[in-house]
């Protein structure tokens, strides 16, 4: 079976994690500190905060945001539930707004419609590599005094007219999860503008520890004082999985490169194709393309998946509308609310797509979806 995704290891990936348990520091260490320097640098040159994983991440902007009960986070229905169940989690009301039709991001108009002075964030979400408009929902956020909050799961590497993934929204979350564009086996970070910001996360997710002087309460205590003024939880990431990422972030170049020949592969190739739509690209965006979404038109998109599968060809499906998972529809989300994702929904698959993929094997899936939808 050819996955639809899967990590790159290098020898010198191996090297990098096996220097660190022969060393001193497995956690807490100087590996951390380098990595979140180096993502920071190509982030826009803010400060990041390593978590771990992508859902860590997000439950740390949300908390840093202050997202509470009474708050509202709008945000899109196309994209894994962590996205919406982070700010849930929080004690937020979601309202999803829908995406467009042609890209499945986050609709700035759709957005305009439903914000209201209760909007406390504003989650876009970057799907398959591809940045959403932040250009144009900043505005929106920063007229009812919200925060823009970029769910980059899909898209470090990549830039939005000419800026990079991380410098786009008020926050930006990123994923390190093996079939991501770049590994730390399971990892992500928060990206924040606002130093401030970047300090309450950093807090959130050690534990809620403060070990700044100049804050603290109690003031008659020795070195070792510590103390937590606000709770938080144990996110931390390891040095030993930090050390893979800043290996694996000497090839992101590379990665993002190969990721973009096999997706102009693929377009090439289908383009065509009668039953079959390629994603779409607008002009000011560089994407990183973590995933090759298909659309796969006339109701055919079940009976495909399952032929792709039996062929020996690892396909998903990217994403159910979050709001159709029972613990929303519980909640009294209803279906119909956002007839884009749900169209999306049911045309979607996730072709292979990983930087080790061959041209042989990019061959083989395209003869072989070709040969079934003709």
């Amino acid at each position: 079976m050819l996955p639809y995704g899967r990590q790159s290891i290098s020898e010198e990936d191996i090297e990098a994690v096996t220097a660190i348990l022969r060393g001193d520091w497995l956690t807490t260490g100087p590996a951390v500190t380098a990595f979140e320097q180096a993502i920071g640098e190509i982030s826009g040159g803010h400060r990041a905060v390593s978590c771990t994983s992508g859902t860590a991440a997000l439950h740390i902007a949300y908390a840093a945001l202050g997202v509470g009960a009474g708050d509202e986070v709008i945000t899109t229905p196309m994209t894994f539930v962590a996205t919406a169940s982070c700010a849930a989690i929080q004690g937020a009301k979601i309202v999803f707004a829908d995406v467009e039709e042609d890209t499945a991001l986050l609709d700035p108009a759709a957005v305009e419609a439903v914000v209201t002075d209760r909007t406390k964030v504003i989650a876009a979400v970057d799907y398959a590599g591809h940045s959403a408009d932040y250009d144009a929902l900043q505005p929106i956020a920063d007229s009812v005094g919200a925060k823009t909050l970029a769910d980059a799961a899909h898209s470090i590497g990549g830039t939005y007219k000419g800026r990079p993934v991380g410098d786009l929204a008020d926050v930006t979350t990123l994923s390190f999860f093996p079939t991501k564009n770049l590994t730390t086996a399971e990892g992500g970070a928060v990206v924040a503008k606002d130093p401030a910001l970047a300090q309450k996360a950093h807090e959130f997710h050690f534990i809620g520890l403060m070990r700044d002087p100049e804050r603290f309460r109690i003031t008659d205590e020795g070195p070792w004082h510590q103390e937590v003024h606000e709770f938080g939880l144990n996110y931390r990431l390891t040095d030993v999985a930090c050390a893979l990422g800043l290996s694996q972030l000497k090839r992101l170049d590379q990665f993002k490169k190969r990721r973009t020949e096999i997706t102009a592969r693929y377009n090439e190739a289908f383009a065509g194709v009668d039953g079959l739509r390629t994603p779409a690209q607008r002009d000011t965006v560089d994407p990183a393309w973590h995933l090759y979404p298909i659309r796969v038109l006339d109701g055919r998109r079940k009976e495909i998946f399952l032929k792709l599968r039996e062929s020996g060809i690892g396909v998903q499906v990217n994403y159910i509308p979050v709001y159709w998972h029972p613990v929303f529809t519980d909640l009294g989300y209803q279906r119909g609310m956002c007839p884009n994702a749900e169209r999306f929904y049911a045309e979607e698959i996730s072709l292979p797509m990983f930087p080790d993929l061959t041209d042989a094997d990019v061959d083989r899936v395209i003869e072989t979806l070709t040969g079934l939808v003709s």
